[in-house]
């Protein structure tokens, strides 16, 4: 998600948790700790500019359970999460996509120019500090997917997590970096995104791009799943019996489990995206993993199944308290 091109509406609290102090859950998968840590939460944009192809009675035939979380229907804003998702595999920690970073300059994302926010906070709270991390997954190169992999030491923007690996996803690399001019020099934010919190992770030797398929345990690994932007990828989870998949933006509102053919605006190639959505659905009805998306409001993820040729949503994740 990034929120150029979108009007936003109005009702978002930059940087804000908007959880009443909770910002942290945690559920167990398997052997796999996963602690769900929310930086933000609330109505975001019309929901019609959200998932334009998505018309109005496609929200209106399921308020029943869109209402709240996910639809305000007196504003027709969507509603979303900014958040990480914090996973504990074979004594390593993994952090899935760093959200937005503080104090960045994104004139064409008015949502997060200048964002202030507490996730260093947040993670702290949840038990994760800085130096603990092994592994950073950016699931794709938008501002609100790898915004903390940095942080400002003195005017230069270095790794916030020094010790950790940085798997970036290589033909994101190439779009949204100099090869191919900051993304075709379509959008000043692609190189400023690029310059502040991903090159300062080339310059310290942590970046580790991959492309296809990356195994970086036995229990986790990374596909590549193209359309949102040339790299979006998703990190697959087995462990014993459990199984989940975290889909980045592959989806962004649960409308789209419901309607796969309808892609968010932020969607660089609509026909790849599609084709993505439906094949990690399809598996994840089939497979009975758990969809994690990056950016779904409420309980944040659930499970998946198959309705004849399309899918219905299951039942929500429970989490405890992390």
């Amino acid at each position: 998600m990034k929120s150029e091109g979108v009007q936003s509406s109005g009702n978002e609290q930059n940087g804000e948790d908007v959880q009443n102090g909770d910002s942290a859950q945690r559920i167990v998968l398997g052997d796999i700790e996963v602690i769900r840590v929310v930086e933000f939460q609330g109505p975001f944009a019309p929901a019609r500019d959200f998932v334009p192809e998505a018309g109005a009675e496609v929200w209106k035939d399921n308020e029943d359970w869109l209402v709240p979380d996910h639809w305000e229907p007196d504003t027709d804003s969507a509603g979303v999460a900014l958040q990480t998702w914090v996973l504990r595999s074979g004594g390593r920690t993994v952090l899935v996509d760093t959200g937005v970073g503080n104090g960045r300059e994104r004139p064409g994302s008015p949502d997060f120019h200048h964002w202030q926010g507490d996730f260093l906070g947040h993670l702290a709270r949840a038990g994760v500090h800085p130096q603990d991390v092994d592994v950073v997954v950016n699931t794709h190169i938008h501002g609100d997917h790898v915004g903390w992999n940095t942080v400002d030491a003195e005017g230069e923007w270095v790794p916030t997590f020094p010790n950790a690996q940085y798997l970036v996803p290589a033909a994101d690399d190439f779009h949204f970096g100099p090869d191919n001019a900051y993304g075709n020099g379509l959008r000043e934010d692609d190189r400023l995104i690029y310059e502040d919190s991903v090159a300062p992770v080339h310059r310290a030797g942590q970046a580790v791009l991959w492309d296809g398929v990356h195994r970086i345990d036995e229990h986790l690994s990374l596909e590549s799943t193209p359309g949102h932007t040339p790299g979006s990828s998703v990190l697959r989870l087995a462990s014993g019996s459990d199984r989940a998949v975290f889909v980045g933006d592959l989806l962004h509102s649960p409308v789209q489990i419901l309607h796969p053919a309808c892609n968010s605006c932020f969607c660089l190639d609509a026909e790849q995206a599609v084709a993505s959505r439906r094949r990690v659905l399809q598996r994840a009805a089939d497979e009975s993993e758990l969809v994690i998306p990056a950016h779904f409001a409420g309980a944040g993820a659930v499970e998946v199944r198959r309705q004849g040729d399309g899918f219905q949503l299951g039942p929500w994740a429970a989490y405890g308290a992390a």
